[in-house]
């Protein structure tokens, strides 16, 4: 296991950005071959998209999954307008592959969850709609793949911040953030993708 603390997580994404590398892509690309190892084509995938970068990294995701020929729904609450720069761009490859959004969820259960609704940098308690979402979600009692951390739960300490998503797996992306090192309840089985940074990149980084 690679443990990081948020900041730095957070300068590696700020250099790897500066070095033109596009790590939503990886991302979402290895969250889209985690569900297609799991799940056949024929499966409805419903794809939850925050308003941030781990909306973005579902996006991709999704994006992948339909090009694939999965049954994709991508359930969006947020303003598309209103996203980071990077998910805009996944938002716009999206739509570009056919994919249109709900503001919704859908009446029945899907087959896979993926929650990207809030990453790394949730520091507050979730309030409406997301807390509704997630509710919903828990009582499907479906498989939910978490992108780098269950919505609602704390990245920084581990702890709930409300109800927070109960994750089937929980992927990781370049690392492990520190405070979730020792596991939670709410993560299911934990993986880790490493996003193709090689290691010495990485110390000279932490090194700077």
């Amino acid at each position: 296991m690679a443990v990081y603390t948020l900041e730095q997580l957070r300068r590696i994404e700020a250099n790897a950005r500066s070095a033109g590398m596009d790590l939503m892509a990886r991302a979402g690309r290895a969250a889209a071959e985690f569900i297609s190892e799991r799940h056949e084509p024929a499966s409805h995938v419903l794809a939850l998209a925050g308003p941030g970068n781990n909306g973005g990294d579902a996006l991709v995701a999704a994006t992948h999954l339909l090009r694939q020929g999965y049954a994709v729904q991508v359930v969006m609450p947020g303003d598309p307008a209103r996203l980071p720069a990077d998910a805009v761009q996944a938002y716009a490859r999206w739509r570009a592959a056919g994919g249109v959004e709900d503001p919704a969820l859908p009446t029945s259960a899907p087959d896979v969850v993926i929650d990207g609704l809030f990453g790394i940098g949730l520091a507050r308690p979730l309030g409406e709609p997301w807390q509704g979402l997630v509710d919903a979600i828990n009582r499907w009692r479906v498989p939910v793949l978490a992108l780098d951390v269950p919505s609602g739960l704390s990245a920084r300490t581990g702890q709930p911040l409300g109800r927070p998503v109960q994750a089937t797996w929980t992927l990781s992306f370049i690392g492990t953030p520190a405070g979730l090192a020792g596991g939670a309840p709410a993560m299911g089985a934990c993986f880790e993708d490493g996003l193709g940074l090689e290691p010495q990149w990485l110390s000279a980084v932490l090194a700077a």
